[in-house]
């Protein structure tokens, strides 16, 4: 165990939409450490849902982060002999973090030319309440429901 929890890094607003979590998004995105190559494929993206929709792509992103967030989870504790799927609550943060790590792992998977393209039909998939990511969500919230009997063992 820690001693003392570690300060919060600060993340830099990224350079169009002066938006913090846009960087948090990328660098999730990034892979071996190609930044600029994440920013993009980021910024391709959200052109394309622009031309698509004709609605800010910014506020559609952050509607479909919102949708894919899970509230709850389950989460494997043993207690006795057995295995207990057990229901928590997920930290804002957590939140936050495992949505657009969903987002990206379902726009990766999805077919399609370009990783721009499947992000942008991910992220508007996930702003119409569709997609693989909600659909994770949905899931995740299904077996914590299911499962609510085991709360107290939390």
């Amino acid at each position: 165990m820690r001693k003392r929890k570690p300060k919060a890094r600060v993340i830099a607003p990224d350079p169009r939409y002066g938006d913090p979590m846009v960087t948090q998004f990328v660098n999730n995105m990034m892979l071996s450490g190609k930044k600029n190559t994440a920013f993009s494929v980021f910024y391709d993206a959200m052109d394309i849902i622009a031309e698509k929709t004709g609605n800010n792509p910014h506020e559609t992103w952050e509607k479909a982060l919102k949708n894919v967030m899970p509230q709850v989870q389950v989460r494997s504790r043993r207690v006795g002999g057995a295995t207990f799927q057990i229901p928590s609550e997920v930290r804002p943060a957590q939140r936050v973090s495992i949505g657009m790590k969903w987002m990206i792992l379902f726009a990766r998977k999805r077919s399609g030319k370009g990783m721009a393209s499947k992000l942008a039909a991910e992220i508007m998939a996930a702003a119409k309440n569709e997609g693989a990511a909600v659909k994770r969500k949905e899931d995740t919230h299904k077996m914590a429901e299911s499962n609510r009997a085991f709360a107290h063992f939390r």
